[in-house]
This record gives structure tokens, C-alpha cells and sequence, in this order.
């Protein structure tokens, strides 16, 4: 911390927030078969290079889904990774902003966990479609702290906790890569 309160190394809660989800996927992979009672077995847990055709049969809403998660991730990483407030930021935000505001938008029509009805996940939609344009408000306002709060809780809430939740046996990423 500075003399200010602000921390000096601000690199370092997002780094521990990604350490702690590779950790969490880790050790759900590893505690998955005994937690489900069986009913997922080491023999059925086969990690194999991607199959792609699954996404390729995926209905266009979940295509769409994905693709836009993957532009906000890989922009996200980005826009943590460098410097704030220039116009590279303010580019590739904007384009952060829609691609999060499409990921969130198009997790509204997949029902896959809850058949018919929303789940659990959906509530991070909910908070992503509703804190995406209070944080934009809040650099327009000039509240820098504000905006950087809500932006790094949608990037680990919005992207690498909702993202983790791909991850769960019977779901389509799980598919991708154990299945």
C-alpha cells in the first residue's frame, strides 16, 4: 500500500484471483469422482485434444456464447495487462463492454443446467447486464476506483468463475475436453 491506501501492486489480486480458479478447477477435476458418489468415474474422465464438432453442433445461441466469452477473455487479459486510460484502453474496452454485454445477453436463452428455466449461473448475467453500464458510467464520472472494481469483478465473476462452471461434468465444455 502506498500512503494514499492504494496498492502498488495492482497486478497482484487479479493474478491470486486467477491462481485460485486454476486451483479450484484443479481440485474439482481431481474430487469430481468421490463428491458425485460414482457416478463419475476416473475411467469416464479421459482428457484428449478438443472436439471442436461438438461446439460445431452446439445450437447458434451457445456459438455465439462462446465466441463472444472468448473475444472478452482474451481482451480482458489485455486490458488488465496494460496501461489504463489511453486509447488502445478505451478501444479495446468498448469492445470488452459488447462482447460481455453479448455473453451475458445470450446466456439468457441457454437453459441447458435448469431445462425450461433459469439456473444459478444466470444471476452473474443479471449482474454483468446491470454493472456493465454502471461501470462505464463511473469512468464517465471519473470515479477510476469504481470502474475498476466493477470491470475486474465482471472479468473474475462474469468471465473466469461463470467460465469454471463450463468446466462441470455433462456440460458442453466438459464434452469438448474430457468427454
Amino acid at each position: 500500500m502506498d500512503a494514499n491506501g492504494k496498492s502498488i501492486m495492482r497486478g497482484d489480486g487479479l493474478r491470486n484471483a486467477i491462481v485460485g480458479v486454476v486451483l479450484a478447477v484443479l481440485t474439482a477435476v481431481i474430487a469430481a469422482p468421490k463428491v458425485m458418489g460414482g457416478a463419475l468415474t476416473m475411467g469416464s474422465f479421459r482428457p484428449h485434444a478438443p472436439d471442436l464438432s461438438r461446439i460445431a453442433a452446439a445450437p447458434a445461441v451457445i456459438q455465439i456464447h462462446l465466441t463472444a466469452a472468448l473475444v472478452a477473455l482474451a481482451i480482458g487479459i489485455v486490458l488488465m495487462m496494460r496501461v489504463k486510460g489511453t486509447a488502445l484502453h478505451k478501444l479495446l474496452g468498448w469492445t470488452w463492454v459488447l462482447a460481455m454485454g453479448t455473453t451475458a445477453i445470450s446466456s439468457l436463452f441457454i437453459h441447458e443446467l435448469n431445462p425450461g428455466h433459469f439456473s444459478f449461473i444466470h444471476l452473474l448475467s443479471g449482474w454483468t447486464i446491470v454493472g456493465l453500464p454502471g461501470a462505464v458510467y463511473a469512468i464517465k464520472r471519473g470515479k477510476v476506483a469504481t470502474h475498476r472494481r466493477a470491470m475486474t469483478g465482471m472479468f473474475v465473476g462474469g468471465l473466469l468463475v461463470a467460465g469454471l462452471f463450463t468446466f462441470i461434468p455433462g456440460r458442453l465444455m466438459w464434452a469438448v475436453f474430457f468427454g
